[in-house]
């Protein structure tokens, strides 16, 4: 499928969906049931992987503090 058809069915323009593809962008929450309908793939795969990309942007380079971050997180998750 051509960009400027997903740009279309994503309601961007060809330039955004371009960064979105080549990495330099990240997609909206909302956008990715439509990616996975796209591409005819699993939703809820293609919105994990967007959280662990979330995840890791927002921790950066610091491994010990993205551990006792992350520790905390699934504390918190499992209460």
């Amino acid at each position: 499928m051509p960009q400027r058809q997903f740009a279309a069915a994503l309601e961007i323009d060809t330039p955004m969906y371009s960064k979105i593809e080549r990495g330099e962008r990240p997609a909206k929450r909302k956008q990715i049931p439509v990616i996975a309908q796209l591409l005819k793939t699993d939703e809820n795969m293609l919105v994990t992987l967007w959280l662990a990309d979330k995840v890791i942007t927002a921790i950066g380079d610091d491994k010990e503090l993205a551990n006792k971050a992350m520790k905390i997180a699934q504390q918190k998750m499992n209460k």
